[in-house]
């Protein structure tokens, strides 16, 4: 969903320090399949290049087990939730083989990857300070999760080319406010750059 036009909202540059880092890539899932299918390649790109540059990668898979974890989404979203158990909650299998042990796979059921989860006590305990967002939607969990990874004490980097929503208002109103307060925007070719140059 990125385009040139994107990085007029930069607002500052920075590459992400590979000893401190982590990757989040954010319900690249069935249900999101028809916006996570755009930017497969990119969101691949970067987990390629994040594991050649040895910062550990977590998945978050987005699903409800019963009526006490719906939250304000089970009015919000009219009942249409992801539930557990479902083709919709599963990982899309390209990213899924992606990951390689139990432990990288953040289950949650709200927007932020932080909230009601174990995300943090395992950044902490492998000494992460700083995290680069990928994955869908950019305006809803992505967002919400970098925020709260601001807010946190994280540094956040926040791709624009490996995150995607319902459209490109959406995408560029979220790059728009979290380059103004909250994230470092990179892409593919900006993290190669930072991360794999000698």
């Amino acid at each position: 969903m990125a385009s040139s036009s994107t990085r007029k909202y930069e607002t500052r540059k920075r590459d992400p320090n590979p000893k401190t880092a982590a990757l989040l890539v954010i319900d690249m899932q069935n249900h999101f399949s028809s916006m996570a299918k755009p930017i497969l390649n990119n969101v691949l790109t970067t987990i390629d290049i994040c594991r050649r540059a040895s910062i550990p990668i977590f998945f978050t898979r987005h699903n409800h087990k019963s009526p006490t974890d719906h939250g304000m989404l089970g009015e919000w979203c009219n009942g249409d939730l992801i539930f557990d158990g479902t083709t919709d909650s599963e990982i899309i299998p390209e990213i899924h083989r992606q990951v390689t042990a139990p432990d990288e796979m953040v289950e949650k059921s709200t927007y932020s990857a932080f909230n009601n989860t174990c995300l943090q006590e395992k950044l902490d305990k492998i000494g992460v300070k700083e995290v680069i967002v990928v994955g869908v939607m950019t305006n809803l969990c992505c967002e919400t999760t970098a925020r709260e990874a601001f807010i946190k004490g994280f540094r956040v980097f926040f791709s624009i080319d490996a995150t995607a929503t319902v459209n490109e208002e959406l995408h560029e109103a979220t790059l728009m406010n979290l380059a103004y307060g909250f994230a470092y925007l990179v892409d593919c070719d900006s993290l190669r750059r930072g991360l794999l140059s000698d």
